[in-house]
């Protein structure tokens, strides 16, 4: 559907940018791109999740329960050692020697903490994990109402990949890092407020030396982080390329053999491919950096931890079991901060995730409901165009000033050369365009005073590209009339003379359709449509080049079922092969936007103008 439409240019760098923040399948969420506002849209994120609010509060209490039970088993840990320790050096001293009792008491005690600890564990990450679902499903299920009430301009200015990334991969990478990053930043800035408390209350002089470590681990972390992230968003931004060029060089994979440039698209490939290869090296190896360094500096604090323990124990400041009770302490207090440093690469990913999607949801909608809707009952077909004048961009107008009366139950022909705005005038009379002068009437009402789902309850279309979904060729053609038995199905097919076909294929009706119906032709793609259309039965047929794909043979017994469609029926019919449409009641001429002849086969003939050597020139072609 070509003719008249005006499309705002891609170029071949924008057809190939199409996720630009999805993580696919590659290195998973966690280095994407920064929002533009993140404080703007954690705020909205927050407000989203209102609802689940009760839910997040549970999440938070049993994260905090599960890291304090987990915090208080070094310290209890730490007193069976000293028992140990001192029935040891009891058995030593002559002394009765191990309480094995009071230490089988200090284990029982510290294995139903780390029981109660998992349970709490468990309860918060299933919670969690249940509010992440939910949000996506909810997300995915307004973005796909959402896509319904979004103008045809807004389809025309995007690429399919932009718009399919935002409701697959920036919800997985919603989903998946708002998962992770609320219960780690719970549970880390839990455990490090509790293992700094707990470190004061066994040794202010250690903590004051396990906290010198602090400063050398946040610089390299913050040296690490500052070098991997432009790497991070160069493995974004290659990946959105590699993903777009798969996309586009498999759906044109024909063409491309076609023309023999397998060789050309390949070396593209490869350097793309180079790229993404070289930013997911580099940040990959910069990110795997961070676990080394903090073990070598956390190493280094805890032999300065075990020499302040020993000469404290000798003083008999602490005890020994403190010593160990100390270094596990440290251990526990590195690692939250090192998860509170992925934490924050976490919600740049949520917080860019989110940004795109609620750009998406916040997109302006065409409206769906007149204020004061108009009836379809008793509708004949009349339409009238009256001073119609249109342009997909307000500075370039295709259509100056269309007017045309057309009674119902005619037939007409819709002709002219590429771009004349064949195509254009037909999107208008189903509003998926609204005019910007003029109106279009249908029995006298504005088509704007109806319900725009009502309004095109009215049309039946088929469309040169046919559109088959994955299923049975029943339910494909059922799709005209959904409650429609399976009789009526047969008798659509016998009118579209796709019945025939039908029957010689191996299951009948009942075949499955592959997701390119690449088990039909494309000639018999079409009658499955017009069979559609047909079964539809609606008050206006809308046919654009609907014979394009058959063979003449099969557009002559097409024409004859159509006729017997057509018959009482407003019909509007886009063709370039003027042959098809000599009955026509009505044959509107366009050139560049406007009507410039009008009138029968016959009529306009005579008149020797446009028409005229349009059909000509047809003419002494297939001679």
């Amino acid at each position: 559907m070509s003719d008249g439409t005006e499309k705002t240019p891609k170029s071949a760098a924008q057809k190939m940018a199409v996720p630009r923040m999805g993580h696919g399948r590659m290195g998973g969420p966690g280095g994407g791109e920064k929002a533009r506002d993140f404080g703007k849209t954690m705020k909205k994120l927050v407000s989203y999740m209102g609802r689940y609010k009760w839910g997040i509060l549970t999440v938070l209490i049993f994260a905090v329960g599960s890291t304090v039970f987990n915090v208080i088993g070094p310290k209890i840990l730490g007193q069976a050692t000293t028992k140990i320790f001192n029935g040891l050096a009891d058995k030593l001293s002559g002394g009765a020697g191990i309480d094995f009792s009071g230490i089988g008491r200090i284990l029982l005690i510290l294995l139903v903490l780390y029981g109660i600890s998992a349970l709490c564990s468990f309860i918060q990450n299933f919670t969690m994990t249940t509010i992440s679902q939910k949000v996506s499903f909810r997300m995915r299920k307004e973005m796909s109402e959402k896509i319904n009430r979004l103008p045809m301009n807004y389809y025309d200015t995007r690429t399919y990949g932009e718009v399919l990334s935002r409701i697959t991969n920036d919800v997985d990478t919603l989903g998946q890092s708002l998962n992770q990053s609320v219960t780690q930043m719970i549970t880390s800035i839990t455990m490090i407020i509790g293992v700094f408390i707990m470190m004061l209350s066994i040794s202010p002089l250690m903590t004051v030396i396990a906290l010198l470590i602090l400063p050398v681990s946040m610089g390299l972390i913050s040296f690490i982080i500052k070098r991997s992230q432009k790497f991070f968003r160069q493995q974004q931004e290659y990946l959105g390329r590699v993903n777009g060029q798969v996309e586009e060089n498999y759906g044109g994979h024909t063409v491309i053999k076609v023309f023999n440039r397998e060789d050309e698209v390949l070396r593209e490939f490869n350097e793309t491919n180079e790229m993404l290869y070289q930013s997911g090296w580099k940040s990959q190896f910069f990110s795997g950096m961070m676990q080394p360094v903090m073990q070598f500096v956390g190493n280094l604090g805890y032999v300065a931890v075990a020499i302040a323990g020993s000469f404290l124990t000798i003083r008999g400041t602490i005890q020994v079991g403190d010593i160990q009770s100390f270094i596990q302490y440290v251990r526990n207090f590195t690692q939250p901060i090192t998860q509170l440093a992925q934490v924050s690469n976490l919600l740049q990913s949520t917080a860019a995730a989110a940004e795109r999607i609620f750009e998406f949801l916040e997109e302006e909608e065409e409206g769906q409901k007149a204020e004061h809707p108009a009836s379809l009952k008793g509708i004949e077909g009349n339409v009238t165009f009256d001073h119609v004048k249109f342009g997909y961009r307000p500075d370039k107008i295709i259509i100056n000033d269309f007017s045309a009366e057309i009674s119902a139950g005619k037939k007409i022909a819709i002709v002219g050369p590429t771009g004349a705005g064949k195509t254009t005038l037909v999107k208008l009379l189903m509003r998926f365009y609204d005019v910007n002068d003029g109106a279009i009437r249908i029995d006298g009402k504005d088509i704007r005073s109806f319900n725009r789902s009502e309004l095109r309850e009215l049309f039946g279309m088929v469309l040169q590209d046919t559109w088959l979904f994955k299923g049975s060729i029943m339910e494909n053609i059922r799709y005209g009339k959904l409650d429609a038995s399976d009789d009526e199905v047969i008798a659509a097919a016998k009118a579209a003379h796709a019945h025939h076909f039908i029957s010689t294929l191996p299951d009948g009706y009942d075949l499955e359709l592959n997701e390119e119906a690449g088990n039909v032709s494309q000639g018999q793609k079409q009658l499955l449509t017009i069979a559609r259309a047909i079964l539809a039965d609606n008050k206006i047929l809308i046919l654009d080049e609907a014979t394009s794909s058959v063979d003449t043979r099969t557009e002559e017994r097409i024409q004859k079922a159509m006729d017997n469609l057509m018959r009482g029926r407003t019909s509007f019919v886009i063709a370039h092969r003027l042959s098809t449409i000599r009955d026509a009641d009505l044959i509107l001429v366009m050139k560049d936007g406007d009507i410039i002849e009008q009138g029968t086969h016959e009529e306009l003939l005579q008149k020797e103008g446009f028409y005229a050597e349009l059909y000509n020139s047809q003419f002494e072609r297939t001679a």
